[in-house]
């Protein structure tokens, strides 16, 4: 298994590769961003290029005069990206991790930084807490963007109206472990550990292969044992999730103080 992952490895540096704006961006979505955009800060739709589109190389990519890059860039090279349109005087609205938004810091203050509070659902299932970054605004770096969250949030609605399959929510055996998963472990406060010898990596299941598909953020194939531990802490997450928890006031709070007090009092004679 190790050598097959391998090869599978070795075979995909040589395929092109893929930015979120070739498989997962809802059309619906970036319309939505682009008038919005075009609204805000007077940019003709005309002027829009995107060099992320499939197949697209943006460094060699031929820029007219006057143009706006509008596109959902690949996120794992966006400081790199915004360095090159900012020291070209190329226009720019890009999309961007949200929570990591302010973290291209030799940029920060020379480009704007829209918080929409945006969540994205791509159409490989993934749900991504979005913003963007652009070069409009002026002396702005950064700001809120309400009305582009409410845009956002209705071509969301649209897109599941329109065809909910466009937007799938992929269901995994119980050998296969993600991020995700563990965050959801984490989250209600369950111990979960894999050593080594109890998993291997993987990127796709050769099934999400055969449709080009992959595992988002990759994962880890589990043993028979590891799995039918996960599948405890995912039934323990999920009895969690639905109960009620309830909270302790604060007169209740005062009386267990007063009961410690009197056990450590009872402890010092």
């Amino acid at each position: 298994m190790a050598e097959d992952e391998k090869y599978s490895e070795f075979v995909e540096k040589f395929k092109p590769k893929l930015t979120t704006d070739d498989c997962y961006t809802p059309l619906l979505v970036y319309e939505a961003v682009k008038d919005w955009a075009c609204e805000e800060y007077g940019i003709s739709p005309d002027s829009i290029v995107r060099p992320f589109y499939p197949g697209g190389d943006y460094a060699h990519f031929r820029y007219p005069d006057g143009c706006v890059v509008l596109d959902n860039p690949p996120f794992s090279i966006l400081s790199e990206i915004c360095t090159f349109y900012l020291d070209r005087g190329i226009p720019f609205f890009l999309f961007a991790p949200s929570l990591t938004a302010f973290s291209t810091m030799r940029n920060a203050l020379r480009m704007n930084h829209i918080i929409c509070d945006a969540d994205i659902t791509y159409e490989n299932g993934a749900i991504v807490h979005t913003a963007f970054v652009t070069s409009f605004g002026g002396d702005i770096i950064a700001q809120t963007a309400p009305e582009l969250k409410k845009r956002i949030d209705m071509a969301v609605k649209e897109t599941y109206r329109i065809d909910k399959k466009t937007i799938p929510k992929y269901e995994y055996p119980d050998h296969v472990l993600t991020a995700a998963m563990m965050q959801k472990y984490s989250k209600y406060g369950i111990d979960f550990k894999v050593s080594q010898a109890e998993a291997a990596y993987i990127s796709a299941l050769d099934a999400q292969r055969r449709l080009g598909k992959r595992i988002f953020g990759s994962g880890l194939l589990l043993s028979d044992k590891k799995a039918a531990e996960k599948e405890a802490a995912e039934k323990e997450a999920a009895e969690k999730a639905s109960a009620i928890v309830w909270e302790l006031s604060d007169r209740e709070r005062d009386i267990i103080n007063r009961l410690n007090q009197t056990q450590l009092k009872r402890k010092r004679r």
